[in-house]
């Protein structure tokens, strides 16, 4: 890990800190990935509110965990960013423990268990899987990774531009989870009608998905929009940090309406089990154009201050643009088979 991390170029504490945080949530990974597999084998069968439920309790569990590790409060050691990594790491577990034990007990889910949890494997079935979800899982890699990539390099540009960067990225996100959460839902709904072959399902299904993530986007940028200071305040008082996630937030605002796209016709290929071509289209948008092009103007030919973070922005909002005019030009063509 501290190889990987010297790249970066941190302060030597920062470093050291990120190393001790990043060897400690790895823990939770292999907690993350079982949660992750029983999750959507449910999600397929409709049935989604005992993950949320297991998530909250997580989420919950994680504030006492992170107070109690990072500063050694009721008896336990001071670890900081380590105890931070670790608390993590456990509410990743208990979230898993909580929904494996809901599964084996759940009437309704049983009889999609399998007889037996250990049998020889069925290669062409698991060809089957891969053939999809190989794609799926490397663009949600690279969909992350590129952001993490982003908030490292913005990091060098000094603290009031990674902090800047931050509170921009964590609003983003608040309203980036539902909008994934609708299209989750509308790729099952839409699976379920394309199994059926029912053509009129598949619309509605898309007209509401659609509609629900251009709502949420809407209400994303009017209120980027209107009340920045006060989103802003909720996290800092810093003049130097505020003026930047300021014009940060506007940029903010456009990209998440543009994502809106993005994501909604990323969930329609998918329920058609095209995995492929977003793929590509990400590794095209994201990687070949948005990063690259950001390293170049705000590091390479920047003069290393804090408004390089707007240059990454920028690129960021173009590479989503670009991503989501093709995957656009892919949904349009899929669906021209059902006229």
């Amino acid at each position: 890990m501290a190889p990987s991390l010297a790249f970066w170029a941190f302060p030597t504490e920062t470093g050291a800190k990120t190393a001790a945080y990043v060897s400690r949530v790895g823990l939770g990974f292999p907690a993350l990935g079982i949660f992750l597999a029983l999750r959507y084998h449910t999600q397929g069968l409709g049935i989604t509110a005992p993950f949320a439920m297991a998530s909250v309790v997580g989420f919950i569990a994680n504030v006492p965990l992170n107070y109690m590790l990072i500063f050694g409060a009721w008896g336990a050691p001071e670890l900081g960013a380590e105890g931070c990594g670790l608390a993590t790491a456990a509410s990743m577990w208990i979230s898993t423990i909580i929904i494996f034990l809901y599964i084996l007990t759940a009437r309704s889910i049983q009889p999609y268990l399998p007889d037996r949890w250990f049998d020889r494997p069925d290669w062409s079935r698991i060809a089957e899987i891969l053939a999809v979800g190989f794609p799926v899982g490397l663009t949600f890699f690279l969909e992350t990774g590129v952001f993490s990539a982003i908030t490292l390099l913005i990091a060098t540009l000094g603290d009031s531009a990674v902090a800047a960067h931050q509170i921009a990225i964590n609003v983003w996100d608040v309203f980036y989870i539902p909008m994934i959460s609708i299209g989750s839902a509308m790729a099952t709904r839409m699976g379920h009608a394309i199994g059926a072959q029912n053509a009129h399902g598949v619309r509605m299904a898309l007209r509401v998905g659609a509609a629900l993530s251009t709502l949420i986007g809407l209400l994303a940028m009017l209120l980027l929009l209107l009340f920045p200071d006060a989103i802003i305040g909720a996290y800092t008082q810093s003049g130097d940090i505020r003026d930047l996630a300021l014009r940060l937030l506007r940029l903010a605002a456009l990209f998440i309406m543009i994502d809106v796209v993005q994501i909604v016709g990323s969930f329609v290929l998918r329920a058609y089990k095209e995995t492929r071509f977003p793929f590509l289209v990400v590794t095209l948008s994201y990687w070949g154009l948005a990063l690259p092009l950001g390293y170049l103007l705000a590091i390479h030919w920047g003069d290393g201050n804090p408004e390089g973070t707007v240059d990454f922005w920028y690129t960021t909002i173009l590479g989503i643009a670009v991503a989501a005019a093709l995957i656009t030009w892919r949904v349009r063509r899929i669906l021209r088979a059902l006229d």
